[in-house]
């Protein structure tokens, strides 16, 4: 698989690559037993879940909470990490919506004009995403298009995700 190019400016991709905050592993065991817990799901959930994908290669398991808008009956996620190599179209997933954890099958977007479109409507409405990914938004709260580029060269994929 080879890497991809690296954005204008000749700025390697891993240099605007989101980056994991310090403790990141504490928030996330924190936030993941927020989602399990009722009544605090439900103020939490609002634009978070939980996505479980085991390793293709390594085999292990993983539970992310990631942020997520909904959009025509389904959630769309978006992330620079490579856990999301791990999604794949047409298979399911599990994930934890609402307190509960089900299913839901997966459409991966890594094509550039779809990961740019769909991390703009990401960041759009969620400027916390739009920091965390280093999308820039200007006065008119819409994602600066060279920033968005450069979340894509970096490996950037997002995933259409479906409920069952």
């Amino acid at each position: 698989m080879s890497k991809p190019n690296p954005p204008p400016g000749g700025q390697p991709a891993s240099a605007v690559r989101a980056q994991t905050l310090p403790l990141q592993r504490l928030v996330n065991v924190v936030i993941r037993g927020l989602l399990r817990t009722p009544l605090l799901c439900r103020l939490v959930g609002k634009r978070l879940i939980t996505v479980y994908v085991a390793g293709r290669t390594s085999g292990r398991h993983y539970a992310i909470p990631v942020a997520y808008p909904r959009r025509n009956g389904t959630l769309l996620v978006g992330t620079q990490f490579a856990w999301a190599r791990n999604l794949r179209t047409g298979e399911s997933v599990h994930i934890r919506l609402a307190g509960k954890r089900r299913s839901a099958d997966v459409q991966v977007v890594a094509d550039k004009s779809g990961v740019i479109e769909h991390f703009a409507s990401m960041a759009r409405d969620n400027h916390q995403f739009a920091r965390f990914n280093k999308i820039g938004i200007d006065a008119h709260g819409d994602p600066r298009p060279d920033d968005l580029h450069l979340a894509w060269a970096a490996g950037a994929r997002a995933a259409v995700l479906t409920p069952r």
